[in-house]
């Protein structure tokens, strides 16, 4: 029941979901080989609502079939409907024993939809005090929305009231369906008016009041092509209201007292998901021993109460089902050392701490937090601020409690768990602790399965795999203006929210570590993504110094140029303006200067972003092009020069930059704070902000490079025996690429040739377009098209490679690195021919650009022993990928050169060598 008492009917529109599940989702198949990706998504969705008792009453809505009575009123209606597609046509029986699975009523009537049903059923829970929530996003259903009823996207898992419906079709819900029939649905074929868009149709019906009104005034308006259509298509106006009013007062089919929600029969549903392969489902939600849910969870709080007692870890405490505290506050050094031992005893703790920034470098530890078992949480608060509501807490002293954690950290028997575990190591060894080993980490176990997927955050996580939202740091210390300090916290409410951490961070690990053997991520995540997290924390701890005086100077230089760049623009636009105003430039070039091409955006300023600029710019126009030169420098000023200075540590003149291991859907690494991997390489500014990079007193810096790693992958993979010959011989693969392509020998090759056959190779990686050829090139589309059409003739590998990857993608959702990371594809099977051709892109590039990430992780994870062991004073300072940058004692700088070079290129075994190049110099610039 409601808080009121009164019943909430919830209706969830499972035509429209089945067909918005099928195309969101990636293809799977069960045991049996069927296609189930839109069961697989029906599922989730029932089993969140389940899991949340949403209302008091629950029922799915079906079509029953594609004749309606609309068929009578027009017989054209839908008439122009795409087929269903193969792969979805055995899944609507599936989801039908969906519904029955899980106990919930499905309802359907012949000769009318499912939409009609829906209607009727808000009618008449509304009609006797109720209230409906009805989950879908379709916008003929937007026409119900109102004082009782509302509806919830259920992909975005965002509610849809009057305000989001007035936003969609500029008039409140009452009035939509005036506005559906003035515009028509090609969809459904509805013909509405020729000519009238969403706006006019708002328009209009703000303005008279309905669909009849607007077509009485239509005589009277002003002469137009659009009075003359509402005057010639009046009746098909009205025919398309009748059409899209929806009817209300169908007999229902089941009455609604009859849908109170149930219980499913476990056995029946456990069943059903072990037919389907669903066993994410089972794990994550809790849906899968047979056991009803009320039973499930009080005897999972019986063994978590029993656990309180002994202080032991259950061996299968059903992560999904413990309840979440209450937790422990522990302020005595007696009370954690028993922690300590239970942890020990369990053989596995989750371990999170909470400080008072992001820079884990500078932030101070606040408190940290252990859990042993699910539900089985504590706190320790060791910097919290007094309240005027209550005084400074009794607290450990930092070392004692650092103190009191050693033998934990380093009990080899003992797996430490952690999400995000760089961070916490670092805030863990600058308040004191030595090296913390074994460790585990929830996020790079998810990463390793499911880059691209989906986010790797805790709360995401938490929400995908135990249908369980936590508490939001947000939820404790407000926002904007009125967030306090984490320090300053109610204690009670802190350790709520920091033991549910680390409590979601075990049942994760509990969750999602089985998976990777299942996934074939195993080798992956135990030799690359773990080993690595200690090897980045090394590197982000030690930073890069930095040449102050020169960053200075630098910085001066770019502001002096920018100077000199405005003065030039307003000699071209013929009067002064704010160089860095968007609005501005747009009037400058559009409106004064009436160059070709602006397009105004939504609020009416025109668009003056890079794309726009360099497209006048290679027509000829100079002033563009100048604002191109002035944004690159005040860019490097306000990014690098400027910001390096800010960030800075001043005791030691270095910046720290932080590496983020889970963020890209290729495996590749990522920097900010500051982000020191897009610096430009090949201009005179990018080697400028170089030179600024220095290494200590004695020593020299060493930079390591791939050379072409991508294009050699390339050849591998793709079995291109020329291409692998000429690497293996050392060739310069462009002007080989140029010989085998345009048919000319190398010898006396014009470099402009060369040029082009290298734009190709790099391109054809990008899964580059004639269009993109030629615009680079600047060539002719037809021109660029041969070039390409010339290169896959020469290299019918390259393109078998490309077509096997886009398939690949297509029905698995993701593409595979050589080594066998999964880079997932979103948008592969998108209806939007634009969305679905850059996934396709990314699907021929992933692979690529995701294995050369590989290789550069092996290489970073072997690299930190081979240098001790050879007993070099050698550091790795930064990775940006696929080069690696280290900090060495000038008398050992040829010896590490060497060593590192072996290492890198003995990273991988391909069927075509990797080469490594490598400089040494006194500054980034020199070494690079």
């Amino acid at each position: 029941m409601s808080d009121t008492g009164a019943p909430h009917l919830v209706l969830v529109d499972g035509s429209g979901f089945i067909f918005r599940a099928f195309h969101a989702l990636p293809p799977m198949s069960s045991p049996e080989g069927v296609p189930v990706n839109a069961v697989y998504g029906f599922s989730n969705m029932l089993t969140r609502l389940m899991r949340e008792h949403v209302g008091t009453h629950l029922a799915v809505i079906f079509d029953a079939g594609r004749i309606t009575f609309r068929n009578e009123i027009y017989p054209r209606y839908k008439a122009h409907r795409p087929e269903v597609p193969e792969d979805l046509r055995p899944q609507f029986a599936l989801i039908r024993e969906a519904t029955a699975a899980f106990g919930v009523p499905g309802i359907e009537l012949d000769g009318f939809e499912a939409d009609d049903l829906i209607a009727s059923y808000a009618q008449s829970i509304c009609t006797n005090g109720g209230h409906c929530t009805i989950v879908s996003s379709d916008k003929d259903l937007m026409q119900l929305v109102g004082p009782c009823v509302e509806m919830m996207d259920p992909i975005k898992q965002k509610p849809i009231g009057p305000a989001e419906v007035e936003a969609k079709f500029g008039v409140p819900p009452d009035h939509v369906i005036d506005v559906q029939a003035l515009m028509g649905d090609a969809t459904d074929n509805v013909p509405g008016v020729p000519g009238i868009g969403p706006k006019t149709a708002s328009a209009f019906v703000n303005e008279f009041g309905s669909l009849e009104a607007v077509l009485d005034a239509a005589p009277s308006m002003k002469a137009s092509k659009r009075r003359d259509a509402l005057i010639e298509h009046a009746d098909d106006a009205r025919i398309s209201l009748k059409l899209v009013t929806l009817k209300n007062d169908i007999p229902l089919p089941v009455p609604v007292n009859d849908l109170a929600v149930q219980e499913p029969d476990m056995l029946v549903l456990g069943d059903w998901l072990d037919r389907m392969g669903f066993r994410s489902i089972r794990h994550r939600f809790g849906l899968g021993d047979g056991l009803p849910l009320a039973r499930a969870t009080a005897q999972a709080a019986a063994r978590a109460a029993a656990l309180n007692n002994e202080n032991v870890a259950a061996p299968d405490s059903e992560p999904a089902r413990v309840p979440y505290g209450p937790y422990e506050i522990v302020t005595r050094t007696e009370t954690l050392q028993a922690w300590v031992n239970e942890a020990r005893k369990a053989g596995v703790v989750a371990v999170d701490t909470e400080t008072d920034g992001l820079d884990p470098l500078r932030a101070q530890m606040v408190g940290f937090s252990l859990t042993t078992a699910p539900g089985r949480a504590c706190y320790v608060p060791l910097r919290h601020e007094g309240t005027l509501d209550a005084p400074v807490p009794e607290q450990i002293p930092v070392a004692q409690a650092i103190a009191t954690l050693e033998p934990l950290f380093t009990d080899a028997s003992v797996l430490k768990v952690f999400q995000n575990a760089k961070f916490d190591l670092l805030v863990l060894r600058k308040a004191g602790a030595g090296a913390i080993a074994p460790i585990d980490d929830t996020m790079l176990i998810s990463y390793a399965q499911s880059a691209g997927e989906h986010g790797q955050g805790m709360d995401e996580l938490s929400k995908l795999h135990l249908g369980h939202t936590p508490i939001s740091y947000d939820d404790v210390t407000g926002t904007g203006r009125k967030r306090i300090p984490f320090a300053q916290v109610p204690l009670d409410r802190a350790a709520e929210y920091a033991a549910e951490d680390t409590d979601v961070t075990l049942r994760l690990w509990q969750v999602l570590h089985p998976t990777l053997r299942t996934n074939k991520a195993l080798a992956l995540y135990e030799e690359m993504e773990r080993p690595l997290v200690e090897v980045l924390a090394s590197m982000e701890q030690l930073g890069i110094r930095v040449d102050a005086t020169e960053l200075k100077r630098l910085s001066d230089t770019f502001e002096t140029q920018m100077s000199v760049i405005e003065r030039e623009l307003h000699q071209l636009a013929g009067r002064e303006f704010n160089v860095g105003s968007p609005k501005q430039l747009g009037e400058i070039l559009f409106d004064e200067m009436s160059l070709p091409g602006g397009k105004r955006g939504k609020a009416g300023a025109w668009g003056t972003d890079s794309s726009v600029l360099q497209d006048l710019a290679d027509q000829g126009h100079e002033l563009p092009a100048r604002i191109l030169a002035w944004r690159q420098l005040s860019k490097l000023k306000s990014t690098y020069t400027d910001a390096l200075l800010r960030q800075m540590d001043p005791g030691t003149g270095r910046v720290h930059t932080s590496f983020q291991m889970a963020v890209t859907s290729t495996g590749r690494l990522s920097s900010n704070e500051p982000n020191l991997q897009n610096i430009p390489v090949r201009t005179q500014e990018g080697a400028q902000i170089r030179r600024c990079f220095i290494p200590a007193e004695g020593k020299v810096l060493l930079s390591a490079d791939y050379s072409q790693i991508e294009l050699r992958l390339l050849s591998a993979v793709a079995d291109v025996p020329t291409l692998r010959e000429a690497f293996a011989h050392g060739e310069d693969i462009h002007a080989r690429t140029a010989a085998d392509v345009f048919n000319i020998p190398q010898e006396g090759m014009d470099p402009l040739t060369r040029r082009r056959a290298k734009a190709i190779n790099f391109g054809i990686i990008y899964g580059i377009s004639a269009f993109g050829l030629a615009k680079q090139l600047g060539v002719s589309m037809g021109e660029a098209r041969a070039y390409i059409d010339a290169y896959f003739a020469r290299y019918p590998g390259i393109r078998d490679y490309m077509e096997e990857r886009k398939l690949e993608a297509k029905q698995h959702g993701y593409v595979t690195t050589p080594f066998g990371r999964r880079c997932f594809v979103p948008g592969i099977n998108a209806r939007n021919a634009a969305q679905r051709s850059y996934a396709e892109r990314q699907a021929i590039n992933a692979p690529l650009q995701g294995g050369a990430a590989d290789i550069i992780k092996r290489a970073m994870v072997r690299l930190p022993h081979e240098l001790k062991r050879a007993k070099l004073d050698a550091d790795m300072l930064l990775q940006v990928h696929d080069e690696l940058l280290f900090e060495v004692g000038a008398d050992q700088a040829e010896a590490t050169a060497a060593l590192v070079k072996r290492v890198m290129e003995d990273a991988a075994e391909l069927s075509v060598p990797l080469v490594v190049e490598t400089g040494i110099g006194a500054n980034w610039a020199e070494a690079h």
